[in-house]
């Protein structure tokens, strides 16, 4: 479903991601670990369109077509949605307006309130705090708001920034838990993300990126046992 080939790019003159290539197929739960630095959301940015592959770089396709060369509008429009680290709520929106607002493209505005539906049955508690102020939620309930805005696109793909970053252990294994209910919906997850022992656990397959270059890849039960990855990221 979503196709990276070659990939570089960066920010002015520093470059941070070197020929990078990754593949995610449809209904596929893949996971992109990773140290801070290390390119992850820069990635993320190029997929959806905020940033750009440096000419003659690579290419990125999302269902056959490629999206490298589209705004980010059109891409969400074509069913890949972003959900973005630190949440970047509306904050003096409600919670219900800020899912209003992540209903943009037009086939989806048209089945707002069943897709607002499906929202609240994933999150209850958003559904109960519908009119509160987004910025009066605690951290994980703004995370639930984020990732149910990102839904109300009816994408077919998503790409997940750091969901658990910021939040307290309790509320980082309930976002585990929402991952794991989001995967049985059946749509394709990208999932960038720092807490590296619980991602492969829940993921199929898993990328390491470390300084802009991949450095792994493999199903995940093959990642937690390599040397490598126990060492540099799960303190064994």
């Amino acid at each position: 479903m979503l196709q990276v080939d070659n990939l570089s790019t960066g920010y002015g003159r520093t470059q941070v991601l070197w020929d990078l290539s990754l593949k995610v197929d449809e209904g596929e739960f893949v996971a992109l670990v990773g140290a801070n630095g290390a390119g992850k959301t820069t990635l993320l940015k190029a997929i959806s369109g905020v940033l750009k592959p440096w000419p003659g770089s690579g290419n990125i396709s999302f269902d056959g077509k490629r999206i490298d060369n589209l705004d980010s509008n059109q891409i969400v429009n074509l069913g890949l949605s972003h959900i973005p680290e630190s949440r970047k709520l509306f904050t003096d929106m409600s919670i219900r307006e800020n899912l209003e607002m992540g209903a943009y493209p037009r086939r989806s505005w048209r089945e707002r309130r069943k897709t607002m539906d499906e929202v609240f049955e994933l999150f209850p508690r958003l559904k109960e705090r519908a009119n509160q102020l987004s910025r009066t939620l605690s951290g994980g309930e703004q995370q639930m708001l984020a990732m149910g805005r990102g839904l109300m696109s009816r994408p077919r793909m998503v790409i997940i920034d750091e969901p658990s970053n910021g939040l307290a252990p309790l509320i980082v294994a309930e976002v585990f838990e929402i991952l794991k209910d989001l995967r049985k919906t059946g749509i394709t997850i990208l999932l960038v993300e720092q807490n590296v022992r619980q991602t492969l656990q829940i993921a199929d397959r898993a990328y390491v990126l470390e300084n802009g270059h991949l450095a792994l890849e493999g199903a995940c039960s093959m990642l937690r046992e390599s040397d490598h990855v126990r060492k540099a990221y799960l303190g064994m």
